[in-house]
C-alpha cells in the first residue's frame, strides 16, 4: 500500500463489512487514477436484507472510529449503496447488479490492495 493513505479507514471498513458476511471485498488502490479517493471497496450482499445490514454496519464503524462519511447515496434502494467517507468511496451492491456495473472491470488499471490478512477465514 502506499504511504499516507489512510489503510486505518480502509481496515475499518472492510472489517465491518466481513463482519456483516458481505461477499467478494475488493479493495482498488486508485489514487494515481483519481483526484476524487484513495480507495475503492466493492462488495455484495446476497438480497437487499444483508445490503442494508452491510451499509448500516460500514456506518456505524466508521463512525465509532472517528472518520468523517461525506455522504451515502441510494439508501433508499438497497440495490446499490454508496458511501463517500472521502478517502475511501465503498459501493454496497445487490450481487446481481455489481454483476451487471461491473466496477472492477471499469476500474482494471488500479492496484488490488491485499485485504486478505484482515478477513476472518
Amino acid at each position: 500500500m502506499t504511504d499516507g493513505l489512510n489503510t486505518e479507514l480502509l481496515k475499518t471498513i472492510v472489517l465491518a463489512a466481513e463482519d456483516k458476511l458481505a461477499h467478494d471485498i475488493v479493495a482498488l488502490d486508485v489514487h494515481n487514477l483519481t483526484p476524487l479517493t484513495d480507495y475503492f471497496v466493492v462488495m455484495s450482499g446476497n438480497n437487499e436484507r444483508q445490503v442494508k445490514a452491510i451499509v448500516d454496519s460500514i456506518y456505524e464503524g466508521v463512525e465509532e472510529a472517528d472518520f468523517a462519511i461525506r455522504n451515502v447515496e441510494g439508501k433508499e434502494g438497497t440495490r446499490w449503496i454508496l458511501i463517500d467517507c472521502y478517502d475511501v468511496v465503498v459501493h454496497v451492491f445487490l450481487y446481481s447488479e455489481r454483476e451487471y456495473y461491473n466496477l472492477e472491470k471499469m476500474w482494471v488499471d488500479a492496484p488490488l490492495v491485499n485485504i486478505e490478512e484482515w478477513i476472518k477465514k
